[in-house]
């Protein structure tokens, strides 16, 4: 398979994360020498995810204004958004199912040797704000500036939303003339992703050879069979997403897949699902996915299709059970799962960001919340699993949908394969109805 210029040096970068790391982490002194010099790398990483975060706020807003003006009518939307969360409700139950099996199955913290901690102290995770009163109230906005500045996604698709809708009643030459406008802001933000992702190689190598420096590579053998497990947990998810798109898209779901592999490999080394955002977007327009449904589908999919995380949430909830020992009846462990369901729905985009659903939910169930200082260290490279997990849910989520829409026109091979982003279309109508 041939990779374009951009995933080879990302996967270069990556190489060279671990090597620089490794040789840093050896002959710093102390351990409190080598977090400084990790320091010095995430300044790379910090760079390019601070590129980011000042793509996302205004991509998302364009690209789903512009796509439900252009749906035309509410029932359009409510169709595709029903489809939508009719996926990711069903994804969600299998990826949290999946976590449960293999962590019974394969007993990652059974008879665990490491000394176990006594207290949560020094976590700094923010579980007091996670409960269903707040996460609801959150998600409406009382100021879509502040939504912007935050990049709270969910607050900003309640704007976009109404702004969307109300703008596809409008039939007057000036509402035309500003959905033309928001068609060109979601194409002139592509082009500055295509100028941001080629920051990312250096994004990736700080994010790598900071973990590398801090953590080392032995600590990889001491939670082996921790990792082992979560990796084999996440190839069943995978074969699994892969198998319902196949029914859905057919052999497309390989193309598809051969299309993001550049996301999925900065979403791995970054372990944040928000880098990723932009460079998807276009690759799932380059599939051939009509903007009004990549606009509308993949935003809501970064709150509520997060597939990766999910399934981590029931896997590290029953290692830390097993880590200390504590026995989980069967009817324990489905309350938990319905639990996450629900809780897990919202997660940030972020690292660490389903440590704080665990954390929130572990005591409920008698579980101590310091077993996350058991898995905190080697955290970054779980992550990396979950996130590319999250961007491969998504994107054959929102493919998925498209198909059910009718919403795919196939896209030759060249302009597919090639760096920049698909030509600006020169006559796209506006009102469009969505396919039956």
């Amino acid at each position: 398979m041939k990779m374009n210029k951009l995933t080879t040096w990302i996967v270069l970068a990556m190489l060279a994360g671990v090597g620089v790391g490794y040789a840093c982490n050896t002959m710093a002194p102390d351990a409190a020498s080598a977090k400084e010099i990790a320091g010095y790398f995430s300044i790379l990483t910090d760079i390019f995810l601070r590129l980011i975060k000042m793509i996302i706020a205004p991509l998302i807003f364009a690209t789903l204004v512009a796509g439900l003006a252009n749906m035309g009518d509410a029932k359009a939307v409510g169709r595709v958004g029903g489809r939508a969360l009719g996926w990711f409700i069903c994804a969600s139950f299998c990826s949290l199912l999946i976590g449960l099996l293999f962590a019974n199955v394969l007993q990652p913290g059974h008879a665990l040797s490491v000394p176990l901690p006594e207290s949560a102290a020094g976590l700094n995770l923010k579980t007091s704000a996670l409960n269903l009163k707040d996460f609801i109230t959150h998600v409406f906005p009382k100021s879509i500036m502040e939504a912007m500045a935050g990049n709270e996604v969910l607050q900003i698709l309640v704007f976009a939303v109404f702004f969307g809708l109300a703008l596809g009643h409008l039939h007057n030459q000036a509402a035309r003339s500003l959905v033309n406008t928001m068609d060109e802001v979601v194409h002139v933000m592509l082009k500055v992703t295509d100028y941001v992702m080629r920051f990312a190689p250096f994004g990736v190598f700080g994010a790598v050879a900071g973990a590398i420096t801090t953590n080392g590579l032995g600590m990889l053998l001491v939670f082996g069979k921790f990792m082992l497990s979560f990796y084999v947990a996440l190839a069943a998810l995978w074969t699994l997403l892969i198998l319902a798109g196949f029914i859905v898209l057919g052999k497309d779901v390989f193309r598809l897949i051969k299309l993001v592999r550049g996301p999925l490999l900065v979403g791995f080394s970054t372990a944040s699902s928000e880098s990723v955002y932009p460079k998807l977007m276009e690759q799932l327009e380059k599939f051939g996915i009509k903007t009004r449904v990549t606009g509308f589908v993949l935003p809501l999919g970064y709150s509520f299709n997060l597939d990766g995380s999910m399934m981590y949430t029931t896997f590290l909830a029953l290692f830390i059970a097993q880590a200390y020992d504590i026995p989980m009846t069967l009817t324990a462990q489905i309350t938990m799962l319905l639990v996450l369901m629900v809780s897990s729905k919202g997660i940030a985009g972020v690292p660490r960001a389903s440590l704080v659903v665990v954390a929130a939910v572990l005591p409920m169930f008698n579980l101590p919340e310091a077993g996350l200082l058991l898995v905190l260290g080697i955290d970054h490279f779980l992550d990396m699993g979950r996130t590319v997990t999250n961007v491969l849910g998504n994107s054959i989520a929102t493919a998925v949908v498209a198909k059910w829409e009718g919403a795919i026109d196939p896209v030759s091979d060249a302009l597919a394969e090639a760096e920049e982003s698909l030509p600006v279309p020169e006559d796209e109508p506006l009102g469009a109805k969505a396919a039956a």
